[in-house]
């Protein structure tokens, strides 16, 4: 009970000292005197420069009560002083907030949580309070520690530690509204202060049971959750604390996030912290989200040697930021993320490549292998992230990161590409070939292209052809499914998944528009690159079925996208050089790809004729189809791709009736109007230096005598005199020497170049007047050695290499309709 004082000591007592007492009754359950207090009140309305001397008096009175745990009146005091400072609202209102601070500072510092609890409900209320003018003097730092510490509270009664942890998320919740919205007093967000702040409400969130997965933001929690729970009142605090976060502070929230992740080693599992970055990226301000992506890019190369679980939780996280951020603003961090995630890509793969190097018998295997699951978990989540940032990108952005990557990937024999690999040996570089390629497959998906110039241009078709010529089935895979991704402008790919003879390609209701004059030059200028490399990777050892699907693909959306009536006879010639290549079988190839490449030229046929709807070719190759059902099953991709499928043990015997011919096809395109006289020209393919860096095993059947007949600076005499030296014998002698020589080369670039970049006219003008050279020479030769035949039923067989020709009479040869074979 509080001491009184005799009527003439109280007289002379000043008058705010004597209301003040009066508040107070001689029972505290009696609770405070009301009429006393709206004295009270309103003599600091009236005289508010006493409110100082009334908030030293009571912070005097608090103190003591305090001291002697007396809490009865320590709630009176501050029932009063939260009626004060409610009702008064002058200048002179700041000295009186000193002396209710170091009240409510003196009631946290006790031990009794009733009395923390009350002083931290005293200090929100003064948090709400809009002050007029900021004090510049005022700090909070013992705020901040305090209301920390309370929110770690480890009170033994359950419901107890609930109420304080509560009340210091209130009390964070208070000192972030007070301080947060004057921009000259902006001492919350210091390190020391933030580092103490964050870290208590991520740790009050990690109880939450059941972490939200979903990919929208989370809900707003009800206001019954936010009372009762500390996790939702915690991650309300959290969210409102990001939201008031500015450009200049914004790392120094979000980095105490990382420290405690790390602490508490909740990077794998990581769903903790995949719900905080969530709620960080949803709270921010959207032109703010780079500084996160940032920030975890940084962490993501300090944390380069932990274990691949741990880095994988953290490229998971990235992967949810990138999510949210490519929403709204990225920023200008695209080239740094791609940048930061293909070198911790390759270190991925070194460390994989170390491990297999470095692994040893026993039980040490098993840990050589779990390590390597976890390095593959690392790269698909940076695969995942890759694809899903380059897929939300603009289509000007995607083309330069679809470049970037294809400078990344080694090519060997080369040292165009930026990647290190030279700790990675000849397997890790195929990881490494294999993970770009896979990544930009997932950047490449979806994108939209108005013209094929537009999404292959010559500095990244180039590179990306390179691989698909190498001894690897899975690489090459990877190449066309990119070029896919590309080409398939209509969305017709689905269509035509699958290799197999199509009854009707109506049904597919296939989409596809007029070739426009970009495309048609592209074609112009790229077609023989194209059909090179689908013809090369036909005849590879190694390949399996999802190789000739996709090269079936290929050829099905070329003729749907990039086809005119040139390029559709191109195609076929493709088609049926194949089919000889098969039937030759130069390369040696084993029964099962013969008949695979015989398939896939009988499915492209198919499709084909149905496309350019030429009646008479539909029924040639329906007829044929018809025939190899009957009598050669392994010839149609239906068959040839089961298992157990019965192969043949050789081609040779077989009836013409089974094959696609060349004047069948010719007679029904021209009967259409189709220029067809370019099917009697048999496709060879062009000699690169890609050759050389592809380590193909052999390029005998790509040699070709096209730069003698069509080059311009050799005479005609020395075309005829070459052409009879050229022997397998000569072309072994060539091959086994060091290389081609210097003048070799350079005629054989002159002569591409040429055909790239000549105007069509000089082309088609050479090529007759070779053609004319051509004939007056053969005649010549055949006026020499061959002697009308005695009767008109003579006849003339011309036979050259493997091909046997048509015996014509003698008589009735005209040579300016000679073809040359």
């Amino acid at each position: 009970m509080p001491t009184r004082v005799c009527c003439c000591c109280s007289a002379l007592r000043p008058r705010y000292k004597r209301l003040v007492d009066n508040i107070f009754p001689e029972d505290p359950k009696d609770g405070l005197v009301k009429a006393d207090m709206e004295k009270l009140t309103f003599y600091a309305v009236s005289a508010p420069e006493k409110l100082d001397r009334i908030g030293s008096y009571l912070a005097e009175r608090l103190s003591r009560d305090v001291v002697r745990h007396r809490s009865g009146y320590v709630l009176i005091a501050m029932e009063a002083l939260d009626q004060l400072l409610m009702a008064c609202h002058s200048q002179s209102i700041k000295p009186f907030v000193e002396s209710f601070l170091h009240m409510v500072a003196k009631l946290l510092e006790s031990g009794e949580p009733k009395l923390q609890v009350l002083g931290t409900n005293s200090f929100v209320k003064f948090a709400n309070i809009e002050e007029d003018t900021p004090s510049y003097h005022r700090r909070y730092d013992f705020f901040v520690s305090r209301f920390s510490a309370m929110c770690h509270s480890c009170h033994s009664d359950p419901e107890i530690r609930t109420e304080i942890r509560i009340a210091g998320i209130r009390g964070i919740q208070g000192v972030v509204r007070k301080t947060v919205n004057d921009e000259l007093r902006a001492t919350i967000w210091e390190p020391q202060h933030m580092d103490k702040i964050v870290p208590s409400l991520l740790f009050n969130m990690q109880k939450i049971e059941e972490v939200d997965s979903r990919i929208g933001p989370p809900s707003s929690p009800s206001a019954t959750d936010k009372e009762e729970n500390p996790a939702v009142l915690a991650e309300n605090c959290f969210r409102e604390l990001l939201g008031r976060a500015t450009f200049g502070n914004m790392n120094n929230a979000v980095r105490p996030v990382f420290a405690h992740l790390d602490h508490h080693k909740l990077w794998d599992p990581n769903e903790f912290a995949v719900h905080c970055f969530k709620i960080i990226m949803y709270s921010i301000q959207a032109q703010y989200s780079h500084h996160v992506i940032q920030e975890i890019l940084g962490h993501l190369d300090a944390r380069k040697k932990d274990a691949p679980r741990v880095r994988a939780g953290i490229i998971q996280v990235l992967l949810e930021a990138v999510a949210i951020a490519a929403k709204g603003s990225i920023g200008p961090t695209v080239l740094e993320v791609f940048n930061t995630l293909l070198k911790h890509l390759r270190l991925s793969v070194e460390f994989e490549a170390d491990d297999l190097q470095g692994g040893s018998v026993g039980s040490a295997n098993l840990n050589t292998s779990s390590k390597d699951n976890d390095e593959k978990i690392v790269q698909n989540a940076i695969i995942q992230t890759i694809g899903f940032f380059g897929s939300n990108l603009p289509d000007y952005q995607r083309s330069e990161i679809m470049m970037f990557i294809m400078g990344k990937v080694p090519v060997f024999g080369t040292s165009a590409h930026t990647l290190d690999i030279s700790q990675l040996g000849d397997l890790g570089t195929r990881r490494i070939q294999i993970m770009l390629l896979r990544s930009l497959l997932m950047v490449t998906s979806g994108y939209k292209a108005k013209t094929i110039v537009t999404a292959l241009p010559g500095s990244f078709l180039d590179p990306l052809l390179s691989p698909s010529l190498m001894e690897d089935y899975e690489l090459r895979q990877l190449v066309l499914e990119v070029m896919h991704n590309l080409m398939d402008r209509h969305d017709n790919r689905a269509k035509l998944r699958g290799i197999r003879i199509i009854p009707d390609v109506a049904d597919l209701k296939i989409k596809r528009e007029k070739i426009c004059r970009q495309d048609t030059s592209f074609m112009k200028k790229n077609g023989q690159q194209l059909y090179r490399h689908i013809y090369l990777g036909c005849k590879e050892e190694d390949n399996v079925q999802k190789n000739y699907e996709l090269l079936y693909t290929s050829l099905a959306l070329i003729t749907i996208e990039l086809a005119n009536e040139e390029v559709v006879i191109d195609l076929i010639r493709l088609a049926i050089a194949l089919q000889d290549s098969a039937i030759i079988n130069e390369d040696n190839l084993p029964m099962f790809h013969r008949c695979g490449i015989m398939a896939l030229v009988a499915a492209y046929l198919n499709f084909v004729s149905q496309m350019i709807a030429v009646p008479a070719f539909c029924q040639h190759v329906s007829k044929v189809i018809e025939i190899r059902t009957m009598e050669a099953p392994y010839f149609l991709p239906e068959h040839i791709f089961r298992d157990k499928c019965m192969l043949p043990k050789s081609l040779e015997k077989h009836e013409k009736d089974l094959y696609f011919l060349t004047n069948k096809i010719a007679e029904s395109l021209g009967g259409s109007g189709y220029s067809f006289e370019r099917l009697s020209v048999p496709y060879v393919p062009q000699v690169t230096d890609e050759d050389r860096l592809s380590r193909r095993k052999s390029i005998v059947d790509t040699v070709s005598i096209q730069v003698d007949i069509l080059s311009n600076n050799v005479p005609s005499d020395d075309v005829v005199s070459n052409t009879e030296e050229i022997t397998f014998e000569a072309l072994k002698k060539a091959i086994d020497t060091s290389g081609m020589e210097e003048q070799e080369k350079e005629k054989r670039r002159l002569v591409i170049e040429k055909f790239q970049k000549a105007p069509f006219e000089e082309i088609a003008a050479q090529c007759e007047s070779k053609a004319n050279l051509l004939h007056d020479r053969l005649a010549q030769i055949l006026e020499l050695t061959i002697r009308p035949p005695p009767s008109p039923s003579g006849t003339l067989t011309i036979t050259s290499g493997h091909a046997q020709y048509q015996s014509v009479p003698v008589y009735e040869m005209k040579f300016p309709d000679l073809c040359v074979y």
